[in-house]
Parts: structure tokens; sequence; C-alpha cells
């Protein structure tokens, strides 16, 4: 058994740590509230971008000769974005992420090529093999569309030069504090009536596939605006999956710190236990020490 002052020891350098992970769980639940916002926030303008794209597709025609983002061609190159983290101490997020991104890529029979947002998604993918063309790390806090805004160029830089012929984005979907789920949809190539297979189609309207009732006049003309609007809906898709893992990486390391914190105190507690029945016995070996000793004393003493 070990002794009381090794005990102490532990129980200090416990409650040191219980402090260090009461402080991350406080500051990651203020992050958490402003990420959760700020997911919520733009889930409407991906509805309204949505409905927009597809009724202009729908205007003049869904095909390459509007964008080449719509552009449907055999797949030889297979490229796939990866939205983690930057930092551990989060649970099982970053590994679920890559699990589920791994799993995929297996079912795969074509090369794949991965572009990686967050150093623990890079780090993973690396251990296991696969091929990194890009990695992205450092985004702030609270990220805006111009930080993501080169993620999305390398992406439409590689799908429309023939690098990748179709992308796959992996992020974890916010639901709840409790509940992330890691979420793998289709990119690129856009293809708005097939809505249910592409990437954030969960916060989108789910637009009819049949041509709109009434057609609306657009300026300069649809194809003029389609190529504005299609590369950055692209850009919005990216945004969407970055501030979803941001916000499920917040709340995941919250309820992790949580979960640590709680262990911690229960830990204290047991060895407060193992302490106190520690410095009983020392106090009890002491006691029986001296009366023996006393005992002995006086029976020299008598003889």
């Amino acid at each position: 058994m070990a002794s009381a002052r090794e005990i102490r020891r532990r129980i200090k350098s416990v409650k040191n740590i219980a402090q260090v992970t009461r402080a991350l769980q406080a500051v990651s639940a203020s992050k958490a509230r402003r990420a959760q916002e700020a997911v919520m926030s733009t889930r409407a303008y991906a509805q309204a971008a949505w409905k927009v794209l597809t009724d202009l597709s729908q205007q003049v025609g869904a095909d390459s000769r509007l964008h080449p983002l719509f552009e449907q061609r055999p797949v030889k190159t297979l490229g796939l974005v990866l939205a983690s983290g930057d930092r551990g101490l989060c649970g099982a997020f970053n590994y679920n992420l890559v699990r589920v991104a791994v799993e995929f890529l297996k079912r795969q029979n074509t090369p794949v090529k991965v572009i990686t947002i967050g150093k623990k998604g890079r780090e993973l993918m690396w251990r296991r093999g696969f091929h990194i063309v890009s990695e992205f790390s450092g985004l702030p806090a609270a990220p805006g569309v111009t930080d993501v805004r080169a993620i999305a160029r390398a992406v439409i830089d590689g799908y429309t030069s023939g690098e990748y012929d179709m992308v796959y984005l992996v992020y974890a979907d916010f639901i709840n504090t409790l509940v992330q789920k890691p979420t793998i949809q289709r990119l690129l190539p856009l293809k708005t009536t097939e809505l249910e297979t592409q990437a954030m189609s969960e916060h989108a309207v789910v637009a009819r596939p049949e041509r709109a009732a009434t057609d609306y006049i657009y300026e300069p003309s649809p194809r003029a605006i389609l190529d504005v609007i299609v590369p950055r809906f692209t850009e919005l898709q990216i945004y969407q999956a970055v501030l979803e893992s941001l916000a499920s990486e917040h709340s995941a390391r919250m309820v992790a710190m949580r979960n640590a914190t709680e262990s911690a105190q229960d830990l204290v507690g047991t060895l407060t236990l193992r302490y106190n029945k520690a410095r009983q016995q020392g106090i009890t070996s002491e006691l029986l020490d001296i009366a023996g000793g006393a005992e002995a004393l006086a029976q020299a003493t008598a003889a």
C-alpha cells in the first residue's frame, strides 16, 4: 500500500489537473456557444442559396455548358475534403471523423487525393498513408467566408483542371451539444436535382426537380449569374462545413473536459479515503509501537 505522503502528493496532482480541465471546460463552453450561434445563423443563408441555385439551373438546364462545376465525368481520381480540428482534448471527435473518411475511401476503387482542414485530420490521415495534396490549419476562432476562400479555390481549381473528377466533403454535423454526427457527402459536381446526395443538404430546402411554375427574370442572364454564384455556393458549402465541425469540436471538448473534471473529483474522493486509511494505519502502528515499548520497559523494570 502506498504511503500517506505518496497519496497526498497524488491528491494534489489530481486537484491541479481538475483545475486545468475545469478551466478548459469554461473556455470551450464560451467558444461552443459562439460557434453554435454562427452555425444557426448561416443555415438560413445556405437554404436561400440552394433555392436560388436550383431555380437558376432549372431555367437553363444544369449541365457542363452552364458551368464546369456541373460537369459529370467518369471518376478516375477522387478528391476528399476533411474538416477536422487543430487540437485534441475533445474526446473521439477527430478520430470519429477520420474513421468515417477511411471507411468510405476503402470502398472506393479509384486513387484518392486528400485536402485536410485542421492539424489533427492531417496527422491521422498521413499516418494511414493517404496522399495529402493540400493542408489548411490555424483558422481563426470565429472564421469568416474569406478565411475559407483559399480552401474553396484549391478545390474548385483541382476539379476544373481535372485533378479530381468528384469531390466529397467530410465534416461533423452539429446536432446538439451532446451529439455530433460525422457526415460525408458529395461536394462536386453540383447536381441540384439530387439534393439529398449533396453536401450540406440536410440544411437546404429540398427543391422540386421540375421547373418552377413561375419564371423569374434575371439580369444580366441566368448563365452570367451562375458564373458568379456557383463558385460562391461551393465556397459557402465548405464554410458551412467548417462552422459545423467547429461547433461540434468545441461542444465535444466541453463535454470531454466536464467528464474529465468529474472523474478527477471522483478520484480525489477515492484517494482521500485511501489517504485517511493509510494515515489511520500509520497512527495505529505508532500507538502499538509505543504501547509495546512501554510494556517492555515495565517488564524490564519489574525484573
